[in-house]
């Protein structure tokens, strides 16, 4: 967010749950360009992660990092329980509704509404259709061939009662998890 102190620290807003991945040693990438470097040492703050990254041990130097972005490798990323899956692992995927088997579309964008997700389909046409993440709406998911399988509830259809949607966070934090809902 902004330097702080005389030694080159910064105050880093931390939109992961999995702050593990920022030890002293860890290689992150910062900004558009993911710029490699390297945290040197970080403890917490009030706000949120002070951390000094080598190489950076002035404010001048660390506020030419101000508001950057801070990335890591997925493959730095900790497994998941059996049956959740990161958004970006699902962003993309064909969509297909069971009862015929019929192409509804790719999943555009995750909607995180606090009490289910809500997927954003759409079709070739570029219009969307919104289906709850929820038992019984999604049947199924195969990260690995990157189709969803899901029951569309009656009322729902392409086009009808919805807002323009964001994209999905593929940053892989907590909030960007998906637990495949269980079958009611």
């Amino acid at each position: 967010m902004r330097p702080h102190g005389l030694h080159g620290e910064m105050l880093m807003d931390v939109i992961t749950d999995l702050p593990e991945r920022l030890e002293p040693g860890s290689k992150v990438f910062l900004g558009k360009a993911h710029e490699p470097m390297i945290i040197g040492a970080r403890r917490l703050h009030a706000r949120g992660l002070l951390i000094n990254l080598q190489g950076i041990d002035t404010p001048e130097a660390a506020g030419a990092h101000r508001n950057q972005p801070v990335y890591v490798l997925s493959s730095n990323r900790p497994g998941l329980p059996a049956g959740q899956y990161y958004h970006h692992e699902l962003l993309g995927s064909t969509i297909v509704a069971d009862e015929d088997q019929r192409l509804l579309g790719t999943l555009a964008a995750i909607l995180q509404t606090g009490a289910n997700d809500v997927y954003v389909i759409k079709d070739a046409a570029d219009r969307e259709m919104l289906l709850p993440a929820i038992g019984g709406v999604v049947l199924g998911i195969d990260v690995h061939q990157h189709v969803i399988i899901v029951r569309v509830p009656d009322g729902i259809e392409f086009g009808v009662g919805h807002q323009r949607s964001r994209q999905g966070s593929p940053d892989g934090r907590r909030k960007g998890r998906h637990r495949q809902p269980d079958a009611r």
